[in-house]
């Protein structure tokens, strides 16, 4: 054997060898290998967009809050202006109705003070009758004499 051709022959078995690799074994390899780079970019790529989506989405509840505390403010202001509204018109009916109850009272007063004075005079008219009639002491006819006696009640 000769050493020459045993080297040439591992030569071209080595060469084969690494042509059968290069042609066979290592495009997949390497295509699998960039396939993994793909997925790791796109997942950092996604890790990076979900990233910002949470600040963004951080950044519309803040601002929603913000915009939730100014309703809020605002429907409490409408709320105790509202109340402040109802107060001032049940204060202002108050006032009417008192009005209207004391110019009752008042009617109801005077038409109690004419009934008084109207009983007293007609109290002091049989009362002057009766004193007449004893001064006189003759028996006066009260619807003979109806006239006198209304001028008498009415004077006084």
């Amino acid at each position: 054997m000769n050493i020459n051709l045993t080297l040439f022959a591992q030569l071209i078995s080595f060469a084969i060898f690494v042509w059968f690799c290069k042609n066979y074994v290592w495009p997949p390899i390497v295509a699998a290998m960039e396939e993994r780079s793909k997925k790791i970019a796109d997942g950092l790529n996604a890790a990076e967009k979900a990233g910002q989506d949470l600040e963004e989405a951080h950044k519309q509840v803040e601002a929603q809050l913000v915009e939730a505390k100014v309703q809020a403010a605002g429907i409490l202001d409408q709320a105790n202006k509202r109340a402040a509204q109802i107060v001032d018109e049940a204060k202002e009916q108050a006032v009417v109705e008192g009005q209207r109850l004391k110019g009752a009272a008042r009617a109801d007063i005077e038409q109690e003070v004419n009934r008084a004075k109207e009983q007293l005079r007609s109290q002091v008219a049989s009362l002057a009758l009766v004193g007449a009639e004893k001064i006189l002491e003759a028996s006066i006819d009260e619807n003979a004499h109806s006239d006198i006696v209304n001028k008498l009640a009415a004077n006084l």
